[in-house]
């Protein structure tokens, strides 16, 4: 998926990722294959107690990738303090966000949304789709 991402044409704002999916269902190992897609070489680990990790991307689509992880925010508002708006606006950002569902208010339109669901020990399921809210 990493290297169709790499393809994707100039847009406005940051392409935004919204992963949902119970504990074990493959959302950072899906995050792990896409960094890797993408060109990032450090090693992807989720960021549960800092909520957010910047890695830096080498393609002429995208410069910083963004991962972050809501599972331990109380209220939608607190991803705001780490910038969340301004890297939404920056159109050569990518942010991946684990646990979406706890920030769904605030996400911009056409957030890609990925659902995972555990099919059996070594099989998830993947749903696609995509947030069209209305404002």
């Amino acid at each position: 998926m990493g290297n169709t991402i790499i393809k994707i044409k100039k847009r406005e704002k940051a392409l935004v990722v919204g992963l949902e999916g119970n504990l074990g269902s493959g959302k950072t190992t899906f995050i792990q294959g896409l960094a890797s897609g993408l060109g990032i070489k450090e090693k992807i680990i989720s960021p549960t107690f800092v909520i957010l990790r910047k890695f830096r991307v080498h393609t002429f689509t995208f410069k910083t990738f963004y991962h972050f992880d809501c599972y331990r925010l109380k209220n939608p508002k607190e991803i705001l303090d780490l910038d969340f708006k301004k890297a939404v606006s920056d159109s050569q950002n990518i942010l991946v966000i684990e646990w979406v569902d706890r920030i769904s208010k605030i996400l911009p339109r056409d957030t890609l949304m990925l659902r995972f669901g555990i099919i059996n020990q070594n099989t998830r399921e993947i749903e696609f789709g995509i947030m069209r809210k209305v404002r």
